[in-house]
């Protein structure tokens, strides 16, 4: 079957041309894949959890940056009469990495978890914050920043570190989670992929808020706070009175492309669709499955 590119056909009608039915036709897709937020870790005996990282922020609209200081990247190109998969990775458990998120050849990682006892922060696509007694870990080249290190004070007792967001480190000991990225790919400007606040030494020490996009608050005067569903954030350290480790906040896919296509999904993704300008928004919130275009 040939395969004739929609910019040589004229399909927005300019050229008063009829679309034939038994042709195939190639054209861009720019994506939004953020793969679900690291699950963060708990408190014990006065010391801190770490933050969960963010999940892995890949992303090639309007020159918008991909995650971890990474440069926007290139749209995918598909045709009418192929299907691509998806999949919508969930947020991890508590000190659990989340999961991948997929669009076709672009797969984003999981966010790292947050460290805790003498377990260290886990790697990810953003990185996982250290306990109080153990280290942050790193993220993934273009996808997200390294999440802090613990800091253990002389009477054996401290904060943990924040989880690494899209768009910043997360710091050590006793801070905010690391920043997200904010993204036009819907047509609204939104924060996603922020990563999870650092756990206080006990509840006498004011809490952390989570990075911009999604990431959890770490616990101290108020509870710790998961990680926002389909923004990828990690969840927030628990504070070192008790607060148990949280899960990181669910992926998402969003697709943008010309409003002269149809998309079809299987029913193993949940999905809607919207318009911005002359392109269609196709957002996934969950599921794993194919995807295809017609006209």
């Amino acid at each position: 079957m040939a395969i004739i590119s929609v910019a040589n056909y004229g399909l927005d009608g300019s050229k008063g041309r009829k679309i034939p039915r038994n042709q195939s036709f190639t054209f861009d897709v720019d994506f939004l894949v953020i793969a679900g937020g690291g699950g963060s870790g708990g408190g014990s005996s006065l010391n801190g959890g770490g933050g969960g990282g963010a999940g892995g922020y890949r992303h090639s609209w309007n020159n918008e940056s991909s995650g971890g200081g990474g440069s926007t990247e290139v749209s995918i190109s598909v045709t009418t009469d192929s299907s691509y998969t998806v999949t919508v990775g969930a947020g991890g458990a508590a000190q659990t990495q989340g999961a991948n998120s997929v669009f076709d050849s672009v797969t984003s990682i999981g966010g790292g978890s947050g460290g805790y006892g003498t377990t260290n922060g886990g790697s990810g696509g953003s990185g996982g914050g250290g306990s109080t007694r153990t280290y942050g870990a790193a993220g993934t080249t273009g996808q997200g920043y390294a999440g802090g290190n613990g800091r253990l004070y002389p009477d054996n007792t401290g904060a943990g570190g924040a989880g690494g967001g899209a768009g910043a480190v997360g710091l050590s000991n006793d801070r905010p989670g690391g920043a997200g990225l904010y993204s036009t790919i819907t047509g609204s400007s939104v924060a996603r992929g922020g990563g999870g606040a650092s756990g206080a030494e006990s509840a006498s020490f004011a809490s952390k808020a989570g990075g911009v996009g999604g990431g959890g608050d770490g616990g101290g005067q108020t509870p710790n706070t998961a990680g926002t569903a389909n923004t990828g954030g990690g969840a927030g350290g628990g504070h070192g009175g008790g607060d148990v480790g949280l899960s990181g906040g669910s992926g998402v896919v969003i697709l943008r492309y010309s409003n002269v296509y149809n998309i079809t999904f299987d029913a193993g993704l949940t999905g809607s669709t919207t318009t911005a300008g002359n392109d269609k928004v196709t957002t996934f919130i969950g599921g794993t499955g194919n995807v295809s275009w017609s006209i």
